[in-house]
């Protein structure tokens, strides 16, 4: 699959995601993502993703300090259809409020939270860019957060697949850094499931570097 066809796959995902959001009277629901020193909420809109020019010339930095420059869509297994699941739910037929949207997402849920992963991505030196989900709340010194691949997930929608979502734990806390900053982060990834209460994550990450993701103007 090409970056073209990539791109078009998963803007039918989200845009598969957010109907049934809708048809839900509260699935849309969540905290207001706050602005911040490094992300201007207003920067982005629910479902962006982080720009791959910004990640091509980012792509020395990710060689020279040891560090494979990653993609989200590297993570997934060739042969996996994100879209296999979204196509055998009839959102289309659910007006808000319907019972049976909140069903078709609790079967998304599940299928997404068992989302294969990339098994030879275990164990790799990687650098990645994502938005961050703080597990510990905010804080002036955060340790744990999920990496996640679109702006206002978790928060907003529900959780990207298992696979598309990264559970980072860094070696030293990080200052300053809050819900969908976005950000670079470096370190050993392993093909790990782990539970949180914002979602199921495929990854872990041994957290090494981090650097604020500057957007182009």
């Amino acid at each position: 699959m090409n970056r073209i066809e990539t791109k078009t796959v998963w803007s039918g995902v989200f845009a598969a995601v957010l109907a049934l959001c809708g048809a839900c009277s509260d699935a849309a629901d969540g905290p207001k993502v706050p602005d911040s020193p490094k992300t201007d909420a207003a920067d982005y809109r629910i479902g962006d993703k982080l720009a791959p020019a910004v990640a091509a010339r980012a792509a020395s930095a990710a060689v020279a300090g040891g560090y494979k420059l990653t993609t989200w869509e590297d993570l997934t297994p060739k042969d996996w259809d994100p879209m296999k699941d979204v196509q055998a739910l009839s959102f289309r037929m659910f007006g808000d409020g319907d019972p049976r949207a909140q069903a078709a997402l609790d079967r998304l849920k599940r299928a997404w939270n068992n989302a294969p992963t990339n098994a030879a991505m275990d164990q790799q030196r990687v650098r990645i860019a994502g938005f961050v989900v703080p597990l510990e709340g905010e804080s002036d010194q955060l340790r744990e957060f999920l990496l996640v691949p679109y702006f206002g997930a978790c928060i907003h929608v529900p959780p990207p697949p298992a696979n598309q979502t990264i559970h980072v734990k860094l070696a030293k806390p990080l200052a300053g850094v809050r819900t969908m900053d976005a950000l670079w982060v470096s370190g050993t990834i392993h093909a790990a499931f782990s539970d949180t209460a914002l979602g199921t994550s495929g990854y872990r990450m041994e957290g090494d570097v981090t650097e604020a993701y500057r957007r182009s103007r």
